[in-house]
């Protein structure tokens, strides 16, 4: 059995990992903002990290470790998602979860209404990560060491590309739960797709991108819903912007495709699952590249 690993008191393990192309480079970026294990030292919720092992996209940041191998960047966190989430917006907070004022704005949408906001409150079973608020302080630190490094790495490459090739194609990488809860979007016991693709409603990516991450799904004979039960969070809404050639899309895999989801194991199926999606990594690479090619051709 897998599961979250805490660092030693003093331990400053860099929160993010960027993998650089080994091939030349074309303008794709992947990111896995979920599957970090590494809780730092002064996460201490009343749950032990054992049952916290489900909020974590385990494996994720393997599946797509082809990336740059076909000239793309592969940013992958190391934190845990439920001791920060960067797919989450810094207004995403619940203030009742904190000592005293919040100095920020926040807002009350259906996540933080489940307890899946920036700092998780609780489980999606409904159990509760702390037994008081947390000290302000404490919640400004992980924004500080871990959410802010993580969006400044994804913001770098995406600007680092596009002003190398004047377009850029994001995939943004996440595993779910192969059924959800009563507290999820689609309800209790409600067997998911294999494959959710999200873009915020057509918003987030032109359709040539999803058509071609989909299709491809489709081949291996994956089922691939769009935008149901997931549209996409943060990371794909607060840097795509299609009009001026940043696309963005989420994938979302089932995790029992790959893992046994109570011990965290990877399956028999990962390596087929792993080859599956490194091929889907290429076309994608070789679909940004030409598409740039296109752009630039067209000046």
């Amino acid at each position: 059995m897998i599961e979250l690993e805490r660092l030693p008191a003093g331990s400053r393990q860099p929160p993010v990992r960027r993998l650089e192309p080994r091939a030349a480079a074309v303008p794709a970026v992947f990111d896995s903002p979920h599957s970090g294990l590494l809780a730092p030292a002064d996460f201490a919720p009343v749950l032990s990290l054992q049952r916290l092992l489900g909020t974590a996209d385990a494996h994720v940041d393997e599946l797509f470790g082809a990336v740059p191998d076909h000239g793309g960047v592969l940013i992958a966190a190391t934190f845990p998602r439920c001791y920060i989430d960067a797919n989450r917006s810094l207004e995403q907070l619940d203030p009742s979860m904190i000592e005293g004022p919040w100095p920020g704005p926040t807002v009350n949408d259906a996540k933080i209404r489940r307890g899946v906001g920036l700092i998780w409150a609780r489980l999606p079973s409904g159990a509760a990560f702390y037994d008081a608020p947390l000290p302000r302080a404490e919640v400004e630190r992980r924004i500080e060491r871990c959410w802010r490094p993580y969006h400044a790495a994804i913001a770098h490459a995406l600007d680092q590309m596009h002003a190398r090739f004047g377009a850029v194609w994001h995939l943004n990488c996440h595993s779910m739960r192969s059924h959800g809860t009563a507290r999820d979007e689609d309800g209790a016991r409600q067997a998911r797709p294999d494959m959710v693709l999200g873009d915020r409603d057509g918003t987030t990516c032109d359709a040539a991108f999803l058509d071609l991450v989909r299709g491809f799904l489709a081949g291996f004979g994956y089922g691939v819903a769009i935008n149901r039960p997931y549209k996409g969070q943060e990371l794909v809404r607060r840097y795509a912007d299609p009009a001026n050639h940043r696309h963005s899309l989420q994938i979302e895999i089932n995790r029992a495709l790959y893992m046994d989801e109570r011990t965290g194991e990877r399956s028999a199926n990962f390596e087929t699952l792993q080859a599956q999606l490194s091929h889907l990594v290429e076309a994608v690479c070789r679909f940004a590249a030409a598409q740039a090619a296109d752009l630039r051709q067209r000046g």
